[in-house]
C-alpha cells in the first residue's frame, strides 16, 4: 500500500478521535491529505512589534506580552470573550467569538505569550479578533519563517491549534521520508531547475529561509499547473483522436442566399476570421468544440447564424440555447426577420409556452420540419427529440452548467458540432487553464459606425444634473435604461430600492410628456415581455429594470443607460449592462451613479469603467480585483481550486506548463513512451478537482 494513502488515525499524536475531526473540520483523511494541507501565510517571529509603534495596516503581527485582564459578554445568544494584552508600551484588546469556555480556561493571567494575529482598531482602540497565543520560551524565535495553518475553534479545543498542526506536520515529513516519489519528467526538471518534490514538500512546510521556501512554492506551483493541463489538453487531443464529427464540405444555398441578400452590414475583418476557423472545424472529420469570444456589439450573433446555416446546408438541424427568456426571445425574433423569405423554418422553445404549442414543436422537430430551434433550457428536456442534430450554439455559456450544456451533445447519435458563446472576455490566462481543452476564436473589432460609449461618474449629490441629462436626450427622441442592482440575499430590500427609483422618476419625468416602463424579475414572461416590446417600440422613454437585461436586449434607440448603485456590481457586469447601449448609430453614454463616499475596491472599479471600453482589459482588471475562484460561473466548474497556484500572478508558469503538455501531446498524443506512463495513469483515472498530486 502506498504510505501516502494510510489512514491518518495511525499517525502520532493523532488518534481516532483527532482523526474524526481532522476529517469533519478540514477534510484530512490521509497521510497525503495532512501532507497537502499547505499553510496559507508564514510568519516571521523574530520580528516582534511592540503595542505603541503596531502597524494596524500590516496583515499579520507578532506580540509579547501578558494578559492582565478577561471578560466574557452575552448578548442573547451570542458570548464572547475579551482579554486584554499588555506588553510594558501599551495595551490591545483580544477577542474570541467561537470556543470561548476553552479558550478562557487554557488563558492564564501571570504566562507571557507569544500573540500573531491581524490587528484593527474597534470604537478607538487596537482589537485582534481570534488570534494566535502560546507560551514564550527560549524557543519560540527558533523558526524564522513560521508556518500558519488554517485550523477551527473545536480542532484548538483538541490541542490542534497552528503550532499543534505544526507538530504533526513535522511527525508526518519524518514518516515520509524517501516515499515521496517525483512525478515530473526528469528533463522537466532539469530544464526548469525544479526543486527535488520531498524536498519541496519539507521546504513548504518547514522553510529553511526565504530562498528555500520560493523555490519549494515555485517547483509546486510548476506541478499543479502541469497537471491541470495535462488533463485538459489531453482531453482535447483524446477527442480529436477517437471523437468522429460530421463533415460539413458544403456551403449551399441557404448561406450564400443570406450571405448575399440579406446580410445586414459588411463582417468585420474579426468575423470573416473567426467564420474560416469555424468553417475548418466542420470540415476536419471531428467534433468542433470551440469557445467564441467577443465583446459586446461586437457581432457574435451573426457569426453564430451563418455557421448555423452550413449545417442546414449540409443536411442539418441547428439550435440555440440561451440563458433567458428574454434573450431566447430576441434571437427568435432577430432570425426570423433575418431569414424572411428564405425559406428557413425557425422555431422558438420555452418554458413559458403552453402545453400544446410545445407539442406542436416538439413533433415538428422529431419529424425534422424544423431547421433552427431557439431555446431556454427547455430544449435540454428528455422529450425534445431531434430529426438530425448537427450544430449547437450555446450562447452566454457561463450561464449554464457543465452537465446543462452536455446534454445537448447527446440529442445525436453522431455528436453535433458545438460552439459555445460568451459576451463576458476571458483573461487570457484564465483561458489557458479553464479553457485548455476548447479551441478558442476572438472577434476583437467592432462593426463600422459604432462610436465608442462614452462612461461618466455620477454621485448621488449629482442627481439633478443626471436628470437634465436625461430630459436632453429624451428631447432628442433617444430612450433611457435605469437600471438598479438585484442580489438574491436581499431581493425584497432590492425590489424596494426600484420601487422607490421608479417613484422618485416619476416625479422628476410626469405624465403624459415622459412615459416609463418597469422589468424585474418577479414578473411573469409574458409580463416583462410585454414591456420590453413597448420600449422597442418606443412607445416608453425610461426602461426602469433590474439585470434581467444585462443580456443580450437589442434596442438601436437606446442611447443612456443609468446603473444605480453601481458600487455594487462587478466590473464584468457593469460592461455587460453598458453593452445594451451604443448599438445605433448616435453617441451613448453609461452613467454610473454611487454613494458619495466609496470603498478604496470600489473606487478601483468605477475608475476602471470611466478608464476604457475595452472587455478584454476591464476582464484582466476584474480577474486581478477579484480573484479567479469569484468571477462570474467559474465555481460551477470546479476546476480552479487550486491549492497554490495563482494564475494572475502565476502567469509565467501558466505559459511555461501549458506549452510543455502541448509539445508533449504533440511528440506522443496517447502517452505511450514508457518514460510517459505514470501522466497516461493520472489523466486515465479521470479524477474531479487538483489531485494533482497524486501521481507516484
Amino acid at each position: 500500500m502506498n504510505l501516502l494513502e494510510t489512514d491518518i488515525s495511525y499517525l502520532k499524536g493523532v488518534g481516532p478521535a483527532r482523526a474524526q475531526l481532522l476529517g469533519r473540520e478540514l477534510e484530512v483523511f490521509t497521510y497525503h491529505d495532512l501532507l497537502m494541507h499547505f499553510p496559507f501565510r508564514y510568519v516571521d517571529r523574530s520580528h516582534i512589534s511592540t503595542i505603541d509603534k503596531l502597524d494596524p495596516e500590516a496583515p499579520v503581527v507578532v506580540l509579547r506580552g501578558k494578559i492582565d485582564r478577561m471578560n466574557t459578554v452575552t448578548t442573547g445568544r451570542t458570548v464572547r470573550l475579551t482579554a486584554r494584552l499588555f506588553d510594558g508600551t501599551g495595551y490591545m484588546e483580544l477577542v474570541w467569538f467561537q470556543g470561548v469556555k476553552w479558550v478562557k480556561e487554557s488563558l492564564k493571567p501571570d504566562v507571557e505569550y507569544l500573540v500573531m494575529g491581524k490587528a484593527s482598531y474597534y470604537s478607538g482602540m487596537l482589537q485582534m479578533a481570534h488570534p494566535d497565543l502560546e507560551p514564550f520560551t527560549s524557543e519560540s524565535l527558533s523558526m524564522r519563517q513560521m508556518p500558519i495553518y488554517s485550523t477551527t475553534e473545536k480542532l484548538k479545543a483538541k490541542g490542534l491549534n497552528p503550532k499543534g498542526i505544526s507538530r504533526l506536520m513535522n511527525t508526518l515529513l519524518a514518516q515520509l521520508k524517501g516515499h515521496i516519489p517525483e512525478n515530473l519528467p526528469p528533463e522537466m526538471v532539469q530544464k526548469y531547475k525544479l526543486m527535488d518534490r520531498e524536498q519541496a514538500f519539507r521546504n513548504i512546510h518547514f522553510p529553511d529561509d526565504a530562498q528555500a521556501l520560493s523555490q519549494a512554492l515555485f517547483r509546486m506551483k510548476f506541478e499543479e499547473l502541469y497537471y491541470l493541463q495535462l488533463d485538459y489538453q489531453y482531453r482535447r487531443t483524446d477527442r480529436h483522436l477517437n471523437s468522429s464529427g460530421r463533415v460539413f464540405n458544403t456551403v449551399g444555398q441557404h448561406f450564400n442566399s443570406f450571405y448575399n441578400q440579406k446580410l445586414p452590414f459588411p463582417l468585420t475583418g474579426a468575423q470573416k476570421r473567426v467564420i474560416k476557423e469555424i468553417r475548418g472545424d466542420m470540415k476536419s472529420g471531428r467534433q468542433m468544440n470551440r469557445l467564441l469570444q467577443g465583446d459586446v456589439g461586437s457581432g457574435k450573433t451573426l457569426v453564430a447564424l451563418l455557421t448555423m446555416l452550413i449545417a442546414l446546408d449540409n443536411g442539418c438541424q441547428a439550435c440555440l440555447m440561451a440563458p433567458t427568456e428574454i434573450l431566447a426571445s430576441q434571437h427568435y425574433a432577430t432570425f426570423c426577420r433575418m431569414l424572411d423569405g428564405l425559406g428557413i423554418q425557425v422555431a422558438l422553445l420555452t418554458g413559458s409556452l403552453k402545453a400544446s404549442q410545445k407539442k406542436q414543436v416538439k413533433q415538428r422537430l422529431e419529424a425534422g420540419e424544423i431547421d433552427l430551434l431557439i431555446g431556454t433550457h427547455a430544449l435540454i428536456e428528455d422529450n425534445v427529440k431531434f430529426n438530425n442534430l448537427g450544430y449547437v450554439v450555446i450562447d452566454e455559456q457561463h450561464r449554464f452548467g457543465v452537465q446543462q450544456r452536455s446534454r445537448l451533445w447527446t440529442k445525436s447519435k453522431v455528436p453535433p458540432h458545438i460552439l459555445v458563446m460568451t459576451a463576458t472576455p476571458i483573461p487570457r490566462t484564465l483561458a489557458m487553464t479553464m479553457y485548455a481543452d476548447l479551441e478558442c476564436s476572438v472577434i476583437d473589432e467592432l462593426p463600422p459606425g459604432r462610436h465608442p460609449i462614452k462612461t461618466l461618474h455620477g454621485r448621488d449629490s449629482m442627481r439633478l444634473k443626471l436628470f437634465g441629462f436625461m430630459r436632453q436626450e429624451i428631447a432628442k427622441g433617444r430612450q433611457i435604461y435605469v437600471v438598479y442592482p438585484l442580489i438574491t440575499e436581499s431581493e425584497t430590500l432590492d425590489l424596494k430600492a426600484l420601487e422607490e427609483g421608479v417613484q422618485a422618476l416619476s416625479c422628476s419625468f410626469p405624465l403624459p410628456q415622459y412615459r416609463l416602463g418597469i422589468v424585474h424579475g418577479r414578473m411573469s414572461a409574458e409580463e416583462k415581455a410585454f414591456e420590453m416590446d413597448r420600449f422597442k417600440r418606443g412607445e416608453t422613454h425610461i426602461l426602469v429594470s433590474t439585470t434581467v437585461i444585462e443580456v443580450g436586449v437589442d434596442v438601436p434607440n437606446a442611447t443612456v443607460m443609468v446603473i444605480e448603485n453601481a458600487e455594487r456590481f462587478g466590473l464584468s457586469q457593469l460592461h455587460q449592462l453598458r453593452g445594451r447601449v451604443g448599438r445605433g448609430g448616435g453617441q451613448s453614454y453609461c452613467i454610473l451613479m454611487t454613494k458619495d463616499q466609496l470603498s478604496k475596491s470600489a473606487e478601483e472599479r468605477i475608475r476602471t469603467m470611466v478608464a476604457t471600453n475595452d472587455g478584454f482589459q476591464i476582464a484582466e482588471a476584474d480577474l486581478k480585483l477579484r480573484g479567479p475562484g469569484d468571477l462570474q460561473g467559474l465555481q460551477q466548474s470546479g476546476i480552479l481550486e487550486l491549492k497554490l497556484a495563482d494564475i494572475v500572478d502565476d502567469e509565467p508558469i501558466v505559459c511555461a506548463t501549458r506549452n510543455e503538455v502541448r509539445d508533449l501531446l504533440e511528440a506522443d498524443p496517447k502517452l505511450e513512451q514508457p518514460q510517459h506512463l505514470k501522466l497516461k495513469q493520472y489523466v486515465l483515472k479521470k479524477l474531479n478537482g487538483p489531485n494533482w498530486d497524486k501521481i507516484s
